[in-house]
């Protein structure tokens, strides 16, 4: 095992934090958080196909080969489906409601289903009270998400859920 390559996708996007492999066409997908989009490069030069929208917060891509459909699962409560009609052509197939931070995916191949977690949550505690004149630790931006800023609201007990989303 040894890193035999390297792509650069920051011309178009940021913040990758899912990525997906046809394995026949050669084809990577990359979920990105950054600009809310899917890079389709070349797993084989990195060359840049296309990009396309997915929701905010995502968290993880798969392919299913069966179908020629990539996912990428959000903590905006989407789940954005690309189809590839051709190692040249890809469009937003559909975008599925989730609940929010069902952002976590699997493919079961056997009966073509994504699986993602979640769970229910209550109020989010209040932050700490900053003493006069100490410096605030760094943060997102106020204009992040709920569910990417701390502190975090604590999971409902008994709430986790399994979904299984599928055609």
């Amino acid at each position: 095992m040894k890193m035999t390559g390297r792509y650069d996708v920051s011309s178009r996007g940021g913040g990758c934090a899912g990525l997906a492999l046809d394995a026949k066409n050669n084809i990577f997908f990359a979920a990105c958080r950054d600009k809310k989009n899917m890079i389709i490069l070349s797993a084989l030069d990195g060359h840049i196909i296309t990009d396309l929208p997915i929701g905010d917060g995502s968290d993880g891509a798969t392919f299913n080969p069966a179908t020629m459909e990539a996912f990428s699962s959000q903590g905006d409560g989407t789940l954005t489906v690309v189809q590839e009609s051709s190692p040249a052509s890809f469009s937003v197939e559909q975008t599925v409601p989730t609940p929010p931070r069902a952002k976590v995916l699997t493919l079961d191949t056997k009966t073509n289903h994504i699986l993602t977690i979640t769970a229910e949550f209550g109020p989010t505690p209040a932050a700490p009270v900053q003493a006069a004149g100490a410096t605030p630790p760094s943060s997102p931006p106020p204009s992040a998400p709920a569910w990417r800023r701390g502190p975090r609201a604590p999971m409902i007990p008994n709430s986790f859920q399994i979904l299984v989303i599928g055609k």
